[in-house]
């Protein structure tokens, strides 16, 4: 707890860094950052990411940013389709296996990036903040999302809270699934 601790409070100042708002440093890769913790902190997660939103603006008053929560966003998109109450009845009518097939065309990766992106508005933000993200699992893998958000995000640096480790290479969701390769993003502390 102690280590996960000391690795929370260095959040916020690097979030307000000159270094990560302006991308600098990172010789032309994308400003993707990833703050992977262990998954039974979850909660505390949870109440550190609100005292980010909070903190950030009292911080760097002229900062804009957007946090999103992936899962929230995600029924949001299917309650908008009128798709929600159809995905339920077929989770509960005929399992988890359909209820994944039934719903993999509307939640394809490259059409929640578009939905991402129009809720991020990264144009009009400084930073985009992601959480939410073992929520989905399985519905939808964030590799697969941040390799969708590669040429959407242009220059405003995104930060995913991820429940799992993320080695630099690859990710592991949960810290027990098989990890799937994923390089293209650093860690935002160690």
């Amino acid at each position: 707890m102690i280590s996960f601790k000391n690795r929370l409070d260095k959040i916020l100042d690097r979030l307000t860094s000159d270094e990560l708002l302006t991308n600098r440093g990172l010789g032309n890769e994308i400003g993707f950052y990833i703050f992977d913790y262990p998954p039974e902190f979850e909660l505390e997660m949870r109440e550190h990411i609100q005292f980010i939103i909070r903190q950030l603006p009292k911080k760097k008053p002229d900062i804009q940013f957007k946090h999103i929560n992936l899962f929230e966003l995600v029924i949001g998109y299917l309650r908008q389709r009128k798709l929600l109450d159809k995905a339920i009845k077929i989770q509960l009518k005929q399992g988890n296996q359909r209820f994944l097939k039934a719903i993999k065309g509307a939640l394809s990766p490259d059409k929640i990036a578009k939905v991402f992106i129009a809720e991020a508005d990264p144009e009009n933000n400084d930073l985009v903040l992601i959480s939410g993200i073992g929520s989905l699992y399985p519905v939808l893998r964030s590799h697969n999302l941040l390799n969708n958000l590669h040429s959407l995000m242009e220059n405003t640096p995104l930060v995913m809270f991820y429940p799992g480790t993320y080695t630099g290479q690859g990710l592991r969701l949960f810290g027990r699934l098989t990890e799937v390769n994923y390089y293209r993003a650093f860690q935002l502390v160690v």
